[in-house]
């Protein structure tokens, strides 16, 4: 009966996003967090949301200051250690959004493979305005419309110096922390959009 089951209502693999900073307690996990919340809002089970870092504090958990912005923001920063970014964690991502310039080409130095698949966050959410996508489309099936042709936008929208980072705040004072999420929330919100049939304005 299960099989049967199965055939006729096929389970679907969520799509599998990774964010990527360098130490991985502040800012990937921060947009991990707040972007799997927004995303299970609507479509909960659809997405699977995490992070990792180029030089990550392996076992560390987010930074008290980056929680203390996501317990705000509506999302949970506990149960959380931060883990070095792979190629065997690159693999099993359908998405990744860096929190940098640098740390895309880092993850493209790592896995070649990945160059159509990988944007800054804030990228990201700046081409959502630039893409057109049928109406029909929900959930990951969005999504997954919305790479190819974000990355299309890219090479017609290159970024300004700068304005597609989002400032690294460790070890920095409370208002470069501040700036930070400044940079990062919005953007999340705006992607936690992207699943639903809704035009992006200007």
């Amino acid at each position: 009966m299960n099989d049967i089951r199965a055939e006729i209502q096929p389970e679907t693999s969520p799509f599998r996003i990774l964010t990527v900073c360098t130490g991985n307690i502040c800012r990937s996990p921060m947009a991990e967090r707040l972007l799997q919340t927004g995303l299970d809002a609507h479509f909960p089970g659809e997405f699977i949301v995490e992070s990792a870092g180029t030089g990550a504090l392996v076992g560390n958990p987010i930074d008290a200051r980056v929680a203390g912005f996501i317990e705000e923001l509506g999302g949970n920063s506990e149960n959380f250690a931060a883990r070095q970014l792979s190629p065997g964690v690159l693999n099993t991502a359908d998405l990744v959004l860096a929190l940098a310039r640098e740390h895309r080409s880092r993850v493209v130095e790592m896995s070649p493979v990945m160059l159509h698949k990988t944007f800054t966050l804030r990228e990201f959410a700046r081409l959502l305005p630039k893409l057109e996508l049928d109406e029909a489309l929900r959930g990951q099936d969005r999504w997954r419309a919305a790479i190819p042709r974000a990355l299309r936008a890219r090479s017609s929208n290159p970024r300004a110096n700068g304005e597609d980072d989002v400032v690294d705040p460790y070890r920095r004072d409370d208002e470069i922390y501040a700036r930070m999420a400044q940079q990062l929330a919005p953007a999340v919100a705006q992607l936690s959009q992207l699943s639903l049939d809704r035009t992006f304005g200007h």
